[in-house]
């Protein structure tokens, strides 16, 4: 392996939205910074495999349904 490299590996504190903190090991900044989360993993869509809307704009959706709906891709 190549020498200096790598990043550093060091403890920082991990602040959550909702105020809780934890110690935790990190390539971000510096020994003892402090990493302020702007969104929360217990409630983020993200995290929580929220639901998802498919949007028609424009007629797109309907067109390619219109087109392709009937293709089948299964064998018989």
């Amino acid at each position: 392996m190549k020498a200096d490299i790598h990043p550093q590996y060091h403890l920082i504190k991990v602040v959550m939205t909702d105020g809780a903190e934890f110690m935790t090991r990190s390539t971000y900044g510096a020994e003892g910074d402090t990493l302020n989360l702007d969104i929360d993993p217990k409630t983020h869509p993200a995290w929580t495999g929220g639901s998802q809307q498919l949007l028609d704009r424009g007629g797109r959706l309907s067109r390619f349904n219109s087109r392709f709906g009937g293709l089948s891709f299964a064998k018989k």
